[in-house]
């Protein structure tokens, strides 16, 4: 039988359509997203260095250069499918690079609500970070665990792959119904704040009476972040039949959906918090941030 312990490159009896994947990685998509991301991830680091969000900065950082990781794999199995180190190298990275991401836009929803007006908020702002991080880490840690065991298992023991799998499969569930609750709390406070607040003018600084943010850039800022949580969720909805179907299943062997539903999808959400950097325009983000009353 082909596996990844006695092949070694494609071959007679090691055919590519027993691979995982079962596809020669496309080429030219893959490079794509290397370079993408790495180009992200040297735009985040100096945004982050010069803003001095140093929190954003880790998560932003750790989830593009994770990302970036995980095509390199790919790129290393357009030449050979079989390599074991290039498909454990795209498993663990890939999974675990958007929950970084989805740590971003925690802490990005966290800082929009104080800017315009924590008080309308049905959860105080800081537990986004305690509650929703916390969960974010909760759900690193089962897929870490679970990539973790089928990068061991390869494509040689099903069940540890099966077990894998299923890990993996818990944490993702874990992520979606963490945004999902995340997006409830959002929903709120913006119904509250159109419906008694001052909308995107934000509350007004009690030295000055300014708006600690322009408010003509606030809509932009709401719209990068909610286009960022979407584009995240949608992977995460696209990884669980994607992996509930087992190694090598069908969904899994098209290279298209995944490029799109999933390095798209990521792709797009660390563009939006690049280009509208949240350092830019929340400067209770930056460190040390002034103290609040």
């Amino acid at each position: 039988m082909a596996t990844y312990a006695t092949c070694h490159e494609v071959g007679p009896l090691c055919p590519v359509e027993l691979t995982t994947y079962g596809y020669y990685p496309n080429f030219g998509g893959n490079v794509f997203f290397t370079v993408f991301f790495g180009v992200l991830g040297i735009a985040q680091t100096g945004l982050g260095v010069y803003y001095r969000t140093w929190t954003f900065l880790t998560a932003l950082l750790i989830g593009t250069f994770m990302e970036m990781a995980g095509y390199i794999g790919r790129v290393l199995m357009n030449d050979n499918p079989w390599s074991g180190p290039a498909f454990k190298l795209q498993i663990v990275c890939l999974v675990l690079a958007p929950t970084f991401v989805a740590a971003g836009v925690y802490l990005t929803l966290k800082h929009i609500i104080l800017c315009l007006g924590p008080e309308h908020s049905a959860l105080k702002p800081r537990l986004f970070t305690w509650i929703f991080i916390g969960c974010d880490i909760g759900s690193l840690i089962l897929q870490a665990a679970g990539g973790g065991v089928a990068a061991a298992a390869g494509n040689d023991d099903m069940d540890m792959l099966k077990a894998g799998d299923n890990i993996i499969i818990a944490g993702i569930a874990f992520q979606v119904a963490t945004m999902a609750v995340c997006g409830v709390f959002a929903v709120i406070f913006f119904v509250r704040l159109f419906k008694r607040g001052d909308g995107f003018a934000g509350e007004k600084s009690l030295v000055t009476g300014v708006s600690p943010i322009v408010p003509k850039w606030m809509p932009f800022v709401v719209g990068a972040e909610v286009f960022a949580y979407f584009t995240v969720l949608i992977r995460c909805i696209y990884r669980l039949p994607e992996m509930a179907g087992g190694w090598g299943n069908p969904l899994m062997q098209k290279e298209n959906e995944f490029l799109v539903l999933d390095g798209m999808m990521i792709a797009l959400a660390c563009l939006a918090m690049t280009i509208f950097h949240p350092g830019i325009f929340l400067p209770s983000l930056r460190f040390p941030a002034k103290a609040r009353a």
